[in-house]
């Protein structure tokens, strides 16, 4: 028997490392993923939404959502998984909770088969095990006007310059292994779901998107218009890097004197809806997200691409690494969910440099 906050299921644990092949199991690294997609939820005005979860696993996040989502919110929630044991172990979990199963669906498909079977969704969770590049042109396909796609990557390897063949053939770019290469990855990840969108005038725009653990997360409004696709097409852009000053910067081109490796392209705009994340900080219930919520609220008032490491920095010119704080004060910054050491600010590097050798 496994509790997760407000629901107990019959489910297995994973004995060895999490692979596709296994039967029907319960994640529990994944909880913060599930508490977030709850406060997310409960955030957005939407209401009488049609949810699905076309890879719904132990099904433990449609389960929360039936108990933990605001009276209002749903409409229908279909739950999925290729499984063949799938929808028994869901149908006893759902007994198990004293759940009302009128909303419910259960199905027993492959993903993009069971999206595809459907009308459309207010809500898609697209979350897999690797990348979700499968199922990404049926959960467009599906989503509505107005509604949120969110989508799961564990193949952070591939995206973060460990295998860079890999990254140019499933991502479309090149990326970097460096400090930065987890906010890259993120960037990179949504411009190839942008991509997707694009090419049938739906625009999918980041309203929160993190790194966390060994997965990327993002959440996307979707909305109809061939002048929103071309909005974010302009923020598809690269990322220059000078490897011997550390400094970085934005540009149309690949190509630049001053900087000698680039990545991308990649999505330059924001990651935040700053109001939301302030909401759903705000009316968080669960303890153990506060502090990761809270420095996402700090981070999301400069939403912009990259951030300086101040221990890279400290060693590149020799510098005794200063005390965090005092440094965020000095030049006006934030802290970063991407770097224990990183710091977002409109300041040059030498502009850092100065200050770091002013403490």
């Amino acid at each position: 028997m496994i509790t997760e906050h407000s629901i107990k299921i019959k489910g297995k644990l994973p004995q060895e490392d999490v692979n596709s092949k296994m039967e029907v199991f319960y994640n529990p690294v994944m909880v913060s993923n599930r508490n977030i997609s709850i406060l997310l939820l409960n955030a957005i005005p939407n209401k009488n939404m049609k949810l699905a979860l076309p890879l719904a696993g132990s099904g433990i996040r449609g389960l929360r959502f039936l108990t933990e989502l605001k009276k209002g919110k749903i409409k229908q929630l279909c739950v999925n998984d290729k499984k063949d044991n799938f929808p028994g172990v869901f149908k006893e979990n759902l007994n198990l909770s004293n759940l009302n199963d009128k909303k419910v669906s259960a199905h027993n498909e492959d993903a993009t088969l069971f999206l595809l079977h459907q009308d459309g969704f207010d809500y898609i969770d697209i979350d897999p095990f690797g990348s979700p590049n499968p199922f990404l042109a049926a959960s467009i396909a599906r989503i509505s006007r107005k509604g949120i796609l969110a989508v799961t990557a564990t193949d952070t390897a591939a995206l973060t310059g460990t295998y860079p063949k890999v990254t140019k053939r499933k991502y479309w770019a090149k990326t970097q292994r460096n400090y930065l290469m987890h906010e890259i990855g993120l960037r990179i990840l949504i411009r190839k779901i942008q991509l997707q969108g694009i090419q049938f005038d739906k625009a999918l725009t980041p309203v929160l998107a993190y790194h966390k653990d060994h997965y990327f997360r993002i959440y996307f409004a979707a909305a109809r218009g061939k002048e929103r696709c071309d909005e974010l097409i302009k923020q598809h852009q690269y990322l220059l890097y000078n490897s011997q000053t550390l400094d970085f910067k934005v540009s149309n081109y690949n190509l630049d004197d001053g900087f000698n490796e680039f990545t991308g392209p990649l999505w330059t705009g924001k990651l935040f809806d700053l109001k939301l994340v302030k909401k759903m900080a705000k009316q968080n219930a669960y303890l153990e997200e506060q502090s990761f919520l809270n420095l996402l609220k700090e981070e999301a008032k400069k939403d912009f691409l990259g951030f300086y490491d101040l221990h890279m920095i400290a060693k590149k010119y020799k510098i005794e690494p200063p005390r965090m704080e005092i440094v965020l004060k000095k030049l006006k910054g934030v802290r970063t969910h991407f770097s224990r050491n990183g710091i977002k600010t409109e300041k040059t590097v030498q502009d850092v440099v100065k200050v770091m050798k002013s403490i």
